[in-house]
């Protein structure tokens, strides 16, 4: 999968949630089913968005201390 359209993607995910900042608690196993691939793929293709500084990543300190993405 190319790495732009998936970043495009995930964008507009986290511009769509009502949460202020604008940030999202993203599946990977959701988004490889709706895309029609596989949970590794998605896994190091967002590890690669967070490594170029595309996106940013988190992790909440309180329950349920999911991993969170948000835009730069």
């Amino acid at each position: 999968m190319e790495r732009e359209k998936l970043y495009s993607y995930i964008q507009g995910m986290i511009h769509s949630s009502t949460k202020s900042p604008k940030c999202m608690s993203i599946s990977t196993v959701k988004v490889a089913n709706l895309l029609d691939l596989q949970v590794s793929e998605v896994e190091q293709a967002l590890k690669d968005l967070v490594a170029n500084g595309k996106l940013h990543s988190s992790k909440l300190e309180k329950p349920p201390y999911h991993e969170i993405y948000l835009l730069p």
